[in-house]
């Protein structure tokens, strides 16, 4: 994989990340989503062709927009917080 596209890579992988990371519920959004990111990042980590790659991050990208949309409409209707939280 060249540079710039594991350097695009990586950056959205720490993007999701940390989008995933700030949803307000921590039972099942929060921890779902960042499960979800890590194991699709580590089932595809040995991907070579650079169409798949590219496709996988065009994918990443919609992903990422998703999970800003869903931390958006969660915090609009926010629930008291939890002892976990």
């Amino acid at each position: 994989m060249a540079a710039a596209v594991r350097s695009q890579v990586i950056s959205l992988y720490r993007m999701m990340l940390t989008e995933s990371k700030k949803f307000p519920s921590y039972n099942y959004s929060r921890t779902y989503a960042l499960r979800r990111v890590r194991d699709a990042f580590r089932a595809n980590g040995a991907l070579e062709d650079p169409r798949a790659v590219e496709r996988l991050v065009v994918e990443g990208q919609q992903t990422l927009a998703l999970i800003k949309r869903q931390v958006s409409i969660g915090r609009m209707y926010a629930t008291q917080k939890s002892v976990v939280d």
